[in-house]
Protein backbone atom coordinates (compact mmCIF):
# COMPACT_ATOMS: atom_id res chain seq x y z
CA UNK A 1 0.00 0.00 0.00
CA UNK A 2 2.69 2.40 0.61
CA UNK A 3 4.46 1.63 -2.37
CA UNK A 4 0.90 2.51 -4.55
CA UNK A 5 1.26 6.14 -2.54
CA UNK A 6 4.64 6.65 -3.34
CA UNK A 7 4.15 5.60 -6.90
CA UNK A 8 1.22 8.09 -7.34
CA UNK A 9 3.04 10.78 -5.53
CA UNK A 10 6.23 10.69 -7.88
CA UNK A 11 3.80 10.44 -10.24
CA UNK A 12 1.81 13.97 -9.47
CA UNK A 13 5.46 15.10 -9.00
CA UNK A 14 6.18 14.54 -12.57
CA UNK A 15 2.92 16.02 -13.82
CA UNK A 16 3.50 18.98 -11.99
CA UNK A 17 6.56 19.89 -13.24
CA UNK A 18 6.34 21.66 -16.44
CA UNK A 19 8.25 20.84 -19.50
CA UNK A 20 11.52 23.01 -19.83
CA UNK A 21 11.44 25.00 -23.06
CA UNK A 22 8.02 23.62 -24.54
CA UNK A 23 5.85 25.98 -25.82
CA UNK A 24 1.86 25.87 -25.66
CA UNK A 25 -0.33 28.20 -27.14
CA UNK A 26 -3.81 26.74 -25.75
CA UNK A 27 -2.12 27.66 -22.23
CA UNK A 28 -0.18 30.68 -23.23
CA UNK A 29 2.92 29.42 -22.62
CA UNK A 30 6.30 30.84 -24.14
CA UNK A 31 9.16 29.60 -22.11
CA UNK A 32 11.90 31.94 -22.76
CA UNK A 33 10.34 34.08 -25.59
CA UNK A 34 9.79 37.60 -26.85
CA UNK A 35 5.78 37.28 -27.88
CA UNK A 36 3.67 39.62 -30.03
CA UNK A 37 0.36 40.53 -30.79
CA UNK A 38 -1.66 42.74 -33.29
CA UNK A 39 -3.07 46.10 -32.08
CA UNK A 40 -6.48 46.29 -33.10
CA UNK A 41 -6.69 49.02 -36.37
CA UNK A 42 -3.47 49.91 -36.08
CA UNK A 43 -1.96 46.37 -37.22
CA UNK A 44 -4.61 46.55 -39.72
CA UNK A 45 -2.47 50.04 -41.23
CA UNK A 46 0.77 49.26 -40.11
CA UNK A 47 1.51 45.66 -40.02
CA UNK A 48 4.64 45.68 -38.30
CA UNK A 49 3.31 47.66 -35.56
CA UNK A 50 1.67 45.70 -32.29
CA UNK A 51 2.23 44.73 -28.56
CA UNK A 52 4.91 42.55 -27.38
CA UNK A 53 5.70 41.07 -24.07
CA UNK A 54 8.74 38.94 -23.22
CA UNK A 55 8.05 35.52 -21.10
CA UNK A 56 9.46 33.62 -17.76
CA UNK A 57 11.27 30.42 -17.75
CA UNK A 58 8.27 28.84 -16.89
CA UNK A 59 6.65 30.35 -20.09
CA UNK A 60 4.11 33.31 -18.07
CA UNK A 61 4.29 36.62 -20.14
CA UNK A 62 5.20 39.56 -18.71
CA UNK A 63 4.38 42.77 -20.49
CA UNK A 64 4.22 46.50 -19.85
CA UNK A 65 0.29 47.71 -20.46
CA UNK A 66 0.58 51.33 -18.82
CA UNK A 67 1.92 53.57 -16.40
CA UNK A 68 3.63 51.79 -13.24
CA UNK A 69 1.92 48.25 -14.60
CA UNK A 70 3.50 45.43 -15.78
CA UNK A 71 0.88 42.67 -16.54
CA UNK A 72 1.72 38.89 -15.57
CA UNK A 73 0.34 35.91 -17.43
CA UNK A 74 -2.66 38.48 -18.91
CA UNK A 75 -0.99 39.25 -22.47
CA UNK A 76 -2.50 42.72 -22.40
CA UNK A 77 -4.07 43.18 -26.02
CA UNK A 78 -5.20 39.20 -26.44
CA UNK A 79 -3.46 35.67 -27.35
CA UNK A 80 0.34 35.55 -28.59
CA UNK A 81 0.04 36.13 -32.56
CA UNK A 82 4.19 35.61 -32.86
CA UNK A 83 7.29 34.71 -31.11
CA UNK A 84 10.89 34.05 -30.88
CA UNK A 85 12.20 31.73 -28.30
CA UNK A 86 15.53 32.84 -27.16
CA UNK A 87 18.55 30.47 -26.67
CA UNK A 88 19.85 31.08 -23.83
CA UNK A 89 23.21 30.31 -24.75
CA UNK A 90 22.95 33.69 -26.50
CA UNK A 91 22.80 35.41 -23.36
CA UNK A 92 25.70 36.29 -21.00
CA UNK A 93 24.21 36.85 -17.89
CA UNK A 94 26.93 37.86 -16.18
CA UNK A 95 28.22 37.51 -13.02
CA UNK A 96 29.05 40.67 -10.60
CA UNK A 97 31.79 40.82 -8.49
CA UNK A 98 31.63 40.55 -5.04
CA UNK A 99 33.02 43.66 -4.28
CA UNK A 100 30.41 45.89 -6.23
CA UNK A 101 26.43 45.85 -5.19
CA UNK A 102 24.22 47.75 -7.48
CA UNK A 103 21.12 46.40 -5.12
CA UNK A 104 20.15 44.52 -1.59
CA UNK A 105 19.23 41.49 -4.21
CA UNK A 106 22.56 41.56 -5.66
CA UNK A 107 24.67 41.63 -2.55
CA UNK A 108 22.29 38.57 -0.84
CA UNK A 109 23.19 36.86 -4.35
CA UNK A 110 26.82 37.08 -3.47
CA UNK A 111 26.35 36.83 -0.26
CA UNK A 112 24.35 33.08 -0.82
CA UNK A 113 27.59 32.08 -3.12
CA UNK A 114 25.20 32.18 -6.38
CA UNK A 115 26.70 35.71 -7.92
CA UNK A 116 25.04 35.08 -11.15
CA UNK A 117 21.61 36.20 -12.17
CA UNK A 118 19.55 33.54 -14.04
CA UNK A 119 17.20 34.37 -16.55
CA UNK A 120 13.84 35.23 -14.28
CA UNK A 121 15.90 37.23 -11.82
CA UNK A 122 16.60 39.20 -14.65
CA UNK A 123 13.14 39.68 -15.69
CA UNK A 124 12.07 40.55 -11.98
CA UNK A 125 14.80 43.11 -11.37
CA UNK A 126 13.36 45.02 -15.19
CA UNK A 127 9.74 44.36 -14.03
CA UNK A 128 10.21 46.13 -10.45
CA UNK A 129 12.07 49.04 -12.71
CA UNK A 130 8.89 49.25 -14.74
CA UNK A 131 6.46 49.46 -12.12
CA UNK A 132 7.81 52.48 -11.49
CA UNK A 133 7.72 54.27 -14.95
CA UNK A 134 5.19 56.03 -16.75
CA UNK A 135 4.04 54.95 -19.69
CA UNK A 136 4.61 56.78 -23.06
CA UNK A 137 3.59 55.31 -26.31
CA UNK A 138 6.81 56.68 -27.97
CA UNK A 139 9.71 56.78 -25.63
CA UNK A 140 8.76 54.22 -22.88
CA UNK A 141 6.59 51.60 -24.04
CA UNK A 142 6.50 47.55 -24.06
CA UNK A 143 8.95 47.56 -26.98
CA UNK A 144 11.44 49.26 -24.85
CA UNK A 145 10.58 47.00 -21.43
CA UNK A 146 11.43 43.91 -24.16
CA UNK A 147 15.01 45.30 -25.25
CA UNK A 148 15.69 46.69 -21.61
CA UNK A 149 15.26 42.65 -20.23
CA UNK A 150 17.46 41.61 -23.87
CA UNK A 151 20.04 44.11 -22.93
CA UNK A 152 19.90 42.98 -19.19
CA UNK A 153 19.96 39.58 -19.99
CA UNK A 154 22.85 40.44 -22.89
CA UNK A 155 21.31 38.89 -25.54
CA UNK A 156 23.44 39.08 -28.60
CA UNK A 157 25.83 41.03 -26.95
CA UNK A 158 22.80 43.94 -26.16
CA UNK A 159 22.68 47.32 -27.88
CA UNK A 160 18.96 46.22 -28.00
CA UNK A 161 16.18 49.14 -28.91
CA UNK A 162 12.78 49.44 -30.13
CA UNK A 163 13.85 49.53 -33.99
CA UNK A 164 15.94 46.68 -33.64
CA UNK A 165 13.19 44.93 -31.46
CA UNK A 166 10.68 45.27 -33.88
CA UNK A 167 12.73 44.12 -36.69
CA UNK A 168 13.92 41.07 -35.14
CA UNK A 169 9.92 40.40 -34.42
CA UNK A 170 8.78 40.56 -37.95
CA UNK A 171 11.78 38.87 -39.59
CA UNK A 172 12.35 36.14 -37.09
CA UNK A 173 9.01 35.61 -35.61
CA UNK A 174 7.12 32.29 -36.19
CA UNK A 175 3.34 32.21 -36.22
CA UNK A 176 1.39 30.78 -33.79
Amino acid sequence: MESDIEQKGSMMIELDVPHNNQIDPVKARFPCCIVWTPLPVISWLLPFVGHVGIAREDGVILDFAGPNFVCVDDFAFGSVSRYIQISKEKCSITSHPSTTYRSEEEHMLVESGTNQYTWDDTLRKSTQEYQHRTYNIFTCNCHSFVANNLNGLEFQGGGWNVVNLAVLILLKGQWV
